[in-house]
């Protein structure tokens, strides 16, 4: 379930990926390139503007990409959390009492439902 406070978690997400595919090259499906120069224009007070160089067929891709990377990284994150649910619900049940926790203590929290989870058959 997604509420109104992921909203700024997912626009910054999809601004990362576009970042990844766009700025970094780090896309398999369109490689190691650079898309959308980008231009100072200091007569506006140093404003940054984007100029697209690639074709609509290339925006589409990138914007394919984008969504995968997005909708992937999520898919891994609900596994990671549903995986890993009882260590979230002690972490917060002890954060809810302490209000903070250092690395030794966050560990023991760790370790312990470790201890308790079932092994896998």
């Amino acid at each position: 379930m997604q509420t109104t406070g992921a909203g700024n978690d997912i626009e910054r997400a999809t601004t990362l990926a576009r970042k990844m595919v766009c700025d970094f090259g780090m896309s398999d499906a369109l490689g190691p390139l650079s898309f959308g120069k980008k231009e100072e224009q200091i007569f506006l007070g140093r404003e940054i503007s984007q100029h697209r160089d690639y074709s609509e067929q290339t925006a589409q891709k990138i914007d394919e990409e984008v969504r995968r990377i997005v909708t992937d990284s999520y898919a891994k994150t609900s596994n990671l959390i549903k995986e890993n649910l009882e260590a979230l619900h002690q972490l917060a049940a002890a954060l809810l009492e302490k209000e903070t926790l250092d690395g030794k203590q966050i560990e023991e929290i760790l370790v312990r439902v470790r201890r308790t989870e079932p092994s896998p058959a």
